[in-house]
């Protein structure tokens, strides 16, 4: 693995694939096809995606706002690993939340 810098500041937001209308990202690490990536998403107030689940591990650090997954609330501040191959979800937030979402392999 390489070093990685990325200044947040400096990469734009876009949206972000396969998320619903209205989420965004900037991907502060691409690796390839099964490596890790790892992204801050923007959910709009509203958001709502259904559960489901991955073939790797999801980290995730709320770093504004937050969400509800599952019956649980993660507000601003909150660390969560989800394990591969778990279900989780649906995802709502009412007033929308900044995530960093790291992906493993």
């Amino acid at each position: 693995m390489q070093p990685v810098v990325a200044r947040t500041s400096e990469i734009a937001w876009e949206p972000a694939a396969g998320y619903p209308a209205g989420t965004h990202w900037k991907v502060l690490r691409r690796g390839k096809e099964g490596e890790p990536q790892t992204v801050l998403v923007k959910l709009a107030a509203g958001f709502d995606m259904p559960a489901h689940s991955h073939v790797f591990v999801e980290h995730h650090y709320v770093i504004s706002g937050g969400y509800e997954s599952q019956g649980e609330r993660f507000p601003a501040g909150t660390y969560r690993v989800i394990p591969m191959h778990e279900d989780h979800g649906p995802f709502r937030s009412e007033q929308g939340a900044e995530v960093l979402v790291i992906w493993e392999g």
